[in-house]
Formats: C-alpha cells, structure tokens, sequence
C-alpha cells in the first residue's frame, strides 16, 4: 500500500490543502493475497476443546507481559482459536528468525526424495573450489545429516564469522574455513551457519534458491503466497533465518507434518523423511534446567526441536512456534517478541494442553462467548498518560535542523492533525516519513531502515518500502513518544521526542536493546527550529 501525499494527508486528518480535518484515520490494512486459502474453522467444543483453557492461554501471556503478536490453534485439521495483538493481524507476514530451518530442513527432504543426494554426502563434496588449501579430517568427515542435526563438530556457532567476513565475502568459503575441534555428529551446538549450507547446497544442486524450490512443491500446495526470504552476499538464502509468512501458514505447515507429509491426498513429504527429521537424532543443549521443565533438552532431529508430553517444534527468535502435538491431533502457531521463550512454552503445556485432552465437550456457550470476544479485541496499544499538550500547535509542520551527527540526519519535524501526525526525517538517503495516530495505530509504509531492528542485517531482495503500524501520545506536555511497529518483523522502534523553547531531541530506542536491556547504538539527535 503506497500513499501518495494527498492520501497520506487525507489518512492523517488533512485535506488536499492541509486545513480541513477528517473525523478518523484508517482502521483496515493490506489484505490477503486473493488465492490465500484458508484451513477451515470450528467451535472449539466442535473437536474436543475447552475454551476455557484457550481463554487462560491468552490471560496468562497477557498477564505475564510475553509480548505475544499471534496465536493459532489447529485441532483434528479445523482452526479452533486465532488470534492477533493490534497492529499485528492476518494479512501480514511475520519473520520466523530459525523457524526458517524447519522449511529449509523440508526442501533438503524433498531433493534426497528427488534422488539430488543423500543425508550421508560429505559437505565438501559439493564445493570442491571453495575448500581451504589443507582439509582437516573433522572437515572431510562433516555431512549432510551432520548439518541438519547440528552436529557439525564446531566448538561454537560459525554465523558471526560468515557475517563478519565483509559484505562481498563467500559464506560458504567462510564456513569450510572454520575449525572443526570435534569429530562430526558427537558434539551439538546450535549453529545457523549449518543450516546456510543446507540452502546453498539444495541452491548449487538444483540452480534455485531454497525459496524458488519450494514455491511449487511446498507453498503452492500449501497456498501459501507472498513468501520472501532474506539472502546472503552471494545470493543464496540464508537457511537459518529470514523467512517470512503468516501466522496460518506456519499452521498449516504443521498441520503437513501432522499429516505425514500428506496434503489434499497428495504427497508432499516423505513420510520416512518427516520421522527422521521430527525425532531425537542427537541430545540437544540450551535452556535452564532439568528436562522435566526444559524445552531445549529434549532432543534435535533435522532442524526441528523436540518438547516435552511428546510433541516436536520448529523454533525462532523471540517466540515463532510451530508446535505439533501427535498425540492431540492438533498444531500450534505463535508469532511474537518476546524475552521469555520457555515461558510461552510452559503456557502451551499449562492452558492449550489440557484443553485438547478434553474429550466430547458439551457446548460452554458462556467460555466460547469470552473466549470469542478477547480474540477480537486484542491489542498492543500503548496506554496514554497524558491529554493533547498545547505545543502540539506551536511545533507542528516547524522543521529542525539537527547539529552533525553519525546517522547524517540533516532535519526532523511533526506535523499533528486531529487523530494523528506525521514524523518526518532527513538524510544523507533522502527524506522519510512515518504515519502515527494518536493514542490509536495507523498503518502506512516507510522507507526508514529495519537494521537497528534485526538481530542479522540482511536484506530481503526488493524490500524497500517496509509497512508499519504507528501509535503516538504525550508523556508530558513537552514530551511525545511514538512506538513505530515494523509489522513484518518482530520488533520496533521507541521514539521519543523532547521539546524545548526552540530545540528538540529525538531519542530513538530499538525493542531489541529494551528486550536486551542494553542501550540503542543510534545517538541522540539535537535540532533547533528554523527560521
């Protein structure tokens, strides 16, 4: 959705002229493609489930402040409960972060079923001119199902050296590089730099990207669309992150490993390849404490976690799940931002668990009246602290040149309408501007970077215009803050804009350093009005 700067000003609360004032600002965003199916829907009660468990599910990620932005629940094929926290909401895509892994784990299924290799190759096979000048044993030894169970032998992670390695730089020359300090397939650790290898050998054995393989083998089926996908220096998929899709994708994605493999009585998946990948192939490590409350030591098949009461995972950053529990007849899908991974987990198992156990329901027509009305109305919207300040009207539409400074803005201003404003930036990139209501999300798109927002900078080849919800208020009479949602990540940006006599500071303050608690690496932007 692109808007001229007529529209712009019409969704703010301007006229074409800037003098008359509209009563609202949009309340419906972008839409879903036009072939997107849809799993079917039920009353929970409808296939064994207690709504009111589903209802305590969302309470308790509400109540302990789990930053939550989706949630879909799957049972016997039938969508029994969805849910997403405003601005977040259908139509958008979300980052999966290492939830990719579990889809880059299914394109390599699908080309061993292809007959294009086997889990038992040797890494190295493949990129005969990209090995260092002497090959270690380790190294030599390292396989395809050393890959996908993260069991390469490294001694640590190697994603920071592939990144490290400058913006032109072989990631894969970068990863054959690495020492390998143990023997492959006896020492786990949790490394994405494997999982790139796996896309940029699915990449060098069919001459398509991880994300133009599965189009009509995975997606199409599926119907899934607008799936994109981030890419290295080199072109390649990253693998390990950087996949994006909507919180019913990821759900019917489970719901095809549910089905072993199988999708409108087609095969998709092998279903030998579905065991293998959902099983304990090697002993995982992460987490705090025992495996009687620790999600991360249950084991690590191909690319998949899996859980405690029997069920198996695909997992991102920050809270992406897809849960899939056999036993139940029933698939998880959660997107969110939060701090607290194992604690969404321990909801699931507390709340949606019992909920599923519950066999030949009556009809709870009060719960699934609840549980129906909190579904509709959630939302991330910050509270508002203060009334509208007086100097909305003294430094509207005024410009500040900001003093030099590391990001090379040169000027910021706002200008308020009745039920929103409009912040705009310039730099050494050109001019950029985002949409906020007041106390109220508005959606527009932006050109403002996402970097300070991504744990691992790359790109997503033709993103330039990222969407974004934004929502604004007065702390003080001299202070507004605006929290700026990019919709399709997980994350966003806090800013804050301080008013002086004739000066304003603009803080900016990424959720990552809040989550991290860790202070934002942009400075603090000083401005005095012009003239």
């Amino acid at each position: 959705m692109n808007l001229n700067r007529r529209d712009f000003l019409r969704q703010l609360g301007f006229g074409a002229a800037g003098l008359t004032v509209a009563a609202t600002l949009p309340t419906t965003g972008w839409t879903l493609p036009a072939k997107t199916s849809k799993l079917p829907r039920s009353l929970p009660e409808a296939q064994g489930v207690a709504p009111r468990g589903l209802l305590d599910f969302v309470n308790t990620i509400e109540a302990q402040k789990l930053n939550v932005h989706s949630m879909m629940v799957v049972r016997h094929g039938q969508v029994v409960a969805e849910g997403w926290w405003a601005p977040y909401a259908p139509q958008y895509k979300h980052t999966l972060y290492s939830l990719s892994k579990s889809f880059t784990s299914t394109a390599v299924g699908m080309a061993v079923a292809e007959k294009k290799l086997t889990v038992d190759d040797k890494v190295v096979s493949f990129f005969t001119k990209d090995v260092p000048a002497t090959v270690s044993e380790n190294l030599a030894a390292m396989s395809v199902k050393d890959l996908l169970t993260m069991s390469t032998g490294h001694d640590k992670d190697t994603t920071p050296a592939l990144r490290g390695a400058g913006t032109d730089s072989n990631w894969v020359k970068s990863f054959l590089a690495q020492p390998v300090e143990h023997k492959p397939g006896t020492f786990f650790v949790y490394n994405s730099g494997a999982t790139y290898m796996l896309s940029a050998i699915v990449q060098h054995l069919t001459g398509q990207t991880v994300l133009e393989y599965l189009k009509p083998r995975l997606f199409g089926p599926l119907g899934i669309e607008g799936e994109d996908w981030e890419v290295s220096p080199q072109g390649i998929n990253t693998g390990g992150w950087g996949l994006r899709l909507r919180t019913e994708d990821i759900a019917k994605f489970g719901q095809l490993y549910l089905q072993k493999g199988i999708w409108n009585r087609k095969r998709l998946v092998a279903e030998s390849w579905i065991n293998d990948a959902t099983r304990a192939e090697v002993q995982s490590k992460g987490g705090k404490g025992d495996a009687s409350v620790n999600d991360w030591i249950q084991g690590y098949g191909y690319q998949f976690w899996r859980c405690r009461n029997d069920a198996y995972r695909g997992d991102g950053a920050f809270g992406q799940y897809c849960i899939v529990l056999p036993k139940e007849d029933a698939v998880v899908a959660i997107t969110s931002e939060t701090a607290n991974m194992q604690a969404v987990l321990d909801a699931v198992w507390k709340h949606i668990l019992p909920a599923l156990q519950r066999v030949g329901l009556p009809a709870e027509r009060v719960e699934q009246a609840a549980l129906t009305k909190k579904l509709s109305t959630l939302t991330l919207l910050p509270e508002s602290t203060q009334p509208a300040s007086t100097v909305a009207s003294q430094i509207s539409g005024k410009t500040y040149t900001i003093a030099d400074n590391p990001m090379h803005v040169k000027d910021v201003s706002l200008t308020f309408g009745k039920d929103g404003c409009i912040f705009k930036l310039q730099d050494d990139q050109g001019p950029h501007q985002v949409l906020c209501g007041v106390n109220r999300w508005a959606e527009s798109t932006t050109t403002f970077a996402v970097a300070p927002l991504m744990l691992t900078p790359t790109p997503v080849p033709g993103d330039q215009a990222r969407k974004v919800a934004g929502s604004g208020s007065w702390q003080d009479p001299n202070t507004f803050v605006m929290v700026w949602r990019f919709i399709e990540t997980a994350h966003y940006d806090m800013v804050t804009c301080r008013f002086g006599s004739e000066g304003v500071q603009v803080e900016f303050q990424s959720s990552l350093s809040l989550v991290n608690k860790t202070k934002d690496k942009r400075p603090v932007l000083e401005g005095k009005m012009m003239a």
